[in-house]
């Protein structure tokens, strides 16, 4: 009796996978599986700013630093929006689906990167910040890269459409987390945090009001 039952709830269970791919495309199929790494950014970030309101004593807080952490998290609100795009791809290799998840899961890092487990070993958020730069940089110049990827993978057509100021803004923004990877220089940080922080901003609302 048992052994029928389960037979049974296994040949549902089979009826539902194949009900759910029938409905499902591939770029939604896919999509399922950014959305929870993404998703995973996010609530990094989240719980981390949280952690600063709740314990505000316990560690100094870095401005430069929270203007990265706001970046981040509208960045990734941003990612959800403009891999729309990525639903007019006809053909789905295994090398598109995993470049689009390590794509998610660069952005997921940076975000565990601002926001450590524990602060063990540093003095504040200051002294963390300057000392994880290479890390944190290095993965922010190589999203630059991948996002060129996978503009060109929506098509040579959009890739056309992002126009001039895309690429010279690419370049510019690579070379200037290169710099960052390098220098200390409390000015520099400050300037490049704020200026991208308010360029992203004004990209993103220019470029990717509206989805299709």
């Amino acid at each position: 009796m048992q052994t029928s039952s389960s037979r049974s709830i296994y040949k549902s269970l089979q009826h539902l996978v194949v009900y759910t791919a029938a409905v499902m495309d591939m770029f939604e199929y896919i999509a399922v599986l950014t959305s929870i790494i993404i998703g995973l950014g996010m609530a990094q970030l989240l719980r981390g700013v949280a952690g600063l309101i709740q314990l505000p004593d316990k560690t100094s807080i870095y401005w430069v630093h929270l203007c990265w952490v706001g970046y981040m998290f509208f960045t990734l609100v941003f990612w959800w929006w403009w891999e729309f795009r990525l639903g007019t791809i006809e053909t789905w290799t295994f090398n598109i689906y995993f470049f689009v998840v390590f794509y998610a899961f660069v952005m997921f890092l940076i975000c565990a990167l601002l926001f450590p487990v524990k602060l063990e070993g540093y003095k504040d958020y200051k002294d963390y910040f300057y000392s994880m730069r290479v890390w944190l940089f290095g993965l922010l110049g190589l999203s630059y890269a991948l996002d060129w990827i996978d503009s060109l993978l929506k098509g040579h057509e959009y890739f056309m459409s992002l126009g001039p100021e895309y690429f010279i803004t690419s370049v510019a923004q690579f070379s200037l987390c290169a710099v960052a990877m390098w220098t200390t220089n409390k000015r520099f940080h400050a300037v490049f945090a704020i200026s991208l922080f308010a360029y992203q901003i004004s990209w993103a609302m220019r470029m990717y009001d509206m989805l299709g």
